[in-house]
């Protein structure tokens, strides 16, 4: 390795710095002056291939390197030697940006990976355009996020989930264009012997249908599931033309779509094939075969389980499935809301396939009902093994005999469906915030009158009611009856300031676990001596946050990061604290499930509580970083609702 010494500087001619600084951000929006200062303090120097720039926590940063020509790589190594993290920026990229502003040496050792070329421009050169250019200091502390979230979860991903030998994962990398092969269509007027000999054909299990005259429009699709469904079990005669059996519209995903969060509308929807679009045009198909062949441990595989069990004992061991699914996803790079999001459609699956098989056991019920979710399954927030939050709504009876008749129906449903429930996994909730408490297996008007008294009589243990039962969501039935509820709830809490000012007076009672000194403030004895709950620490104040302002302005979310998301898109708050909101939590977020799956990996059961120590040193500044945040939320809180 070459080593750096800087005696190959030279002056260059303030033209051709000018021309390169006016190709790149944020340099591209200084003016004509400015840039010309700026290039008489500006060198250039070549470094050959293997040359070490920089040393981590070693070198002092001097000067501010750009690449003109060339590329290098950004890495850091292990006390065994071995490279955790790599990033290889190329003509365009700087280094040292965030060693300078914060005024400490190098966090990244940079090596060149080719003859490079640099322009360098110091120190105090660049400080000052930071503190004059506010688009400057805007642009570089937005890189810096960016970057070293990307860097922490790379991190998280290999030190704390060792990849399995037999693991080949491609949902976060393939794009669904790319999985593309033949366009396979047919006209509307074709028959459908003439469809389904073109399918044999072409040993395909799906044709879009075009329009009768211009071959470009597509408005339809068949699978072979309609060729069995429709026309053989139905006894429908093969001549008729097959826009007679087609579905549509054709719902569709973009070519640039993930295939995970095409997989994720697969299970969500139901929908096992769907059309790829790219610039408005139908490039082909999708299917769910396609994406199932990218893994091992799909989760679709374990989806087409769980939907296809007839029996409620046979979807006991399926629960236990998902860790191995969501480990997958984890090692290939998922992020927490991407994880939580699959975890939750898993979990819905398992309940819905369950509660169908339980009315089929136990008849119709005498009224329409729904199961509602409440809690962290509300907000689609579960990690392993979450504890039940559950309850029942259901039409109100006509008549006391139909009172009667749904009161013990979903007396005993509520009871065996909690039961299987603990056999799949899920813990009792302590609290005995489930369905077959018959506080919370009630009819309509009877919820309605919850909600209302404890929006009016804000006491502690209302207000714990509301942390809990308004993150509501159907989990199974009819939605209608939960919509009904939210719309209630909704106009009830319009100009209950009052309320309000408890529920967010109360979420400021949990402190950052930061001390003065920006340490750690962890258990000082007991069992989890040394350790901090992330869960009641960290990540709470952020779901309280955002139930706050949701409440107040008429979200319906109950997800947190799409609460914070929707509180930006309606102007609630800005949009530089929602990026910094969903980044902090989204990181804890993970940094719970990654510690939650190497204790189920251990044979111990999941918690919440993470010991610093185990952190490294990235790990831990920004665990720091996204703790800070949660004193800028309570201080919207604090303007919103002021103590007088």
């Amino acid at each position: 390795m070459t080593a750096f010494i800087e005696n190959d500087v030279h002056a260059v001619a303030p033209e051709v710095a000018i021309s390169f600084f006016k190709g790149i951000m944020p340099f591209d929006t200084l003016d004509e002056e400015t840039l010309r200062s700026l290039a008489r303090h500006c060198r250039i120097d070549f470094f050959p291939k293997g040359t070490r720039l920089l040393t981590a926590d070693v070198t002092e940063l001097t000067h501010l390197y750009f690449i003109q020509r060339g590329g290098v790589k950004a890495f850091l190594e292990d006390e065994n030697g071995e490279v955790t993290l790599k990033d290889f920026r190329g003509e365009g990229a700087y280094i040292g940006a965030l060693a300078i502003i914060r005024g400490t040496p190098a966090n990244l050792n940079i090596e060149t990976v080719e003859d490079t070329f640099c322009f360098l421009l110091p120190r105090d050169i660049f400080l000052g355009l930071i503190e004059k250019q506010a688009s400057f200091a805007h642009f570089y502390l937005k890189s810096f996020s960016e970057k070293i979230v990307t860097t922490a979860y790379n991190e998280l991903r290999h030190h704390k989930v060792t990849r399995r030998s037999n693991e080949d994962l491609y949902l976060f990398s393939i794009r669904v264009g790319d999985l593309v092969k033949t366009l396979r269509k047919v006209a509307a007027s074709a028959t459908i012997q003439e469809a389904a000999a073109l399918m044999s054909e072409h040993r395909v299990g799906c044709l879009l249908i075009h329009d009768a005259v211009d071959a470009e429009k597509i408005v339809g699709i068949i699978t072979d599931r309609d060729l069995r469904g429709k026309v053989v079990a139905a006894g429908l005669d093969f001549q008729q033309p097959v826009q007679t059996i087609m579905s549509t519209p054709v719902q569709t995903v973009l070519s640039q779509s993930l295939c995970f969060d095409v997989l994720l509308k697969m299970m969500d929807t139901g929908i096992h094939h769907l059309a790829v679009e790219r610039a408005g045009k139908i490039i082909g198909v999708i299917t769910s075969h396609d994406i199932m062949l990218l893994q091992g441990h799909s989760p679709y595989y374990l989806f087409k389980e769980i939907r296809g069990q007839q029996q409620i004992s046979g979807l006991y061991p399926l629960a236990n499935k998902i860790p191995d699914v969501i480990r997958g996803l984890i090692g290939e790079g998922a992020k927490a809301g991407n994880i939580t999001q699959m975890i939750a459609i898993l979990n819905d699956h398992i309940l819905e396939r369950m509660l169908t098989l339980l009315e089929q056991e136990l008849g119709a019920p005498p009224v329409p009902y729904c199961w509602l979710l409440l809690g962290s399954e509300g907000r689609r927030e579960q990690t392993f093994k979450t504890d039940q939050d559950n309850a029942i709504i259901y039409s109100d009876p006509e008549d006391e005999t139909q009172a009667q008749a749904a009161a013990a129906y979903f007396k005993a449903f509520a009871a065996k469906a909690i039961d299987h429930l603990v056999n799949c996994g899920y813990p009792l909730c302590p609290g005995e915030v489930m369905a077959v408490n018959p506080l919370w297996c009630q009819p309509l008007s009877s919820w309605k009158r919850y909600f209302e008294r404890w929006v009016s009589e804000p006491d502690p243990q209302e207000l714990r009611y509301a942390t809990i039962f308004f993150d509501f969501r159907a989990g199974f039935g009819e939605a209608a009856l939960a919509e009904s509820l939210r719309t209630h709830l909704n106009q009830h809490i319009k100009g209950r300031d009052l309320f309000l000012f408890h529920l967010a007076r109360q979420s400021m009672e949990t402190r950052a676990p930061l001390s003065f000194f920006k340490n750690f403030i962890v258990e000082r004895d007991g069992e989890h001596k040394n350790r901090l709950d992330i869960k009641k620490q960290g990540l709470t104040p952020f779901v309280n946050f955002a139930r706050v302002l949701a409440l107040k302005f008429g979200v319906n979310e109950t997800n947190t990061l799409a609460r914070l998301k929707a509180l930006r898109d309606g102007d609630w708050i800005q949009a530089e604290l929602w990026s910094s909101a969903s980044e902090a939590y989204e990181l804890q977020m993970q940094q719970r499930l990654v510690h939650q799956l190497r204790q189920i990996e251990a044979e111990t059961i999941p918690d919440n509580y993470i010991d610093p120590a185990d952190l490294s040193d990235l790990e831990r500044r920004m665990l720091k970083d996204a703790f800070t945040v949660i004193e800028r939320l309570y201080g919207v809180l604090d303007q919103m609702y002021p103590v007088t």
